[in-house]
């Protein structure tokens, strides 16, 4: 896969099942550590995204095409991490509506 793309590909979906799996086999990583860690890395992005952003404003920037795809990466990243939210909170609120 293309080194670009690399820090968004970590956050998919099938490397997060990968680690669930790895999870079940090893039980030394939880849910939580899994979530910990993609926000981490989420929040890295988002860090080198905001230092693309000001290079650029700055004119400090060396590769202006390093920094675009820095910023994409950030805000790509931030989009998912949205959506697995929502998907969370509505799966959360309909197992409230299930009655017992």
């Amino acid at each position: 896969m293309d080194k670009s793309i690399q820090g968004v590909n970590s956050l998919s979906s099938n490397s997060l099942l990968k680690s669930g799996k790895g999870a079940q086999k090893n039980e030394k990583s939880s849910f939580g550590e899994v979530l910990k860690k993609s926000l981490n890395e989420i929040n890295d992005l988002q860090k080198k995204g905001e230092e693309a952003m000001s290079d650029i404003a700055t004119g400090q920037v060396k590769d202006l095409h390093q920094a675009a795809l820095a910023i994409d990466k950030a805000e790509m990243s931030m989009k998912l991490m949205l959506e697995v939210r929502n998907k969370a909170i509505n799966a959360y609120k309909e197992i409230l509506r299930t009655q017992i």
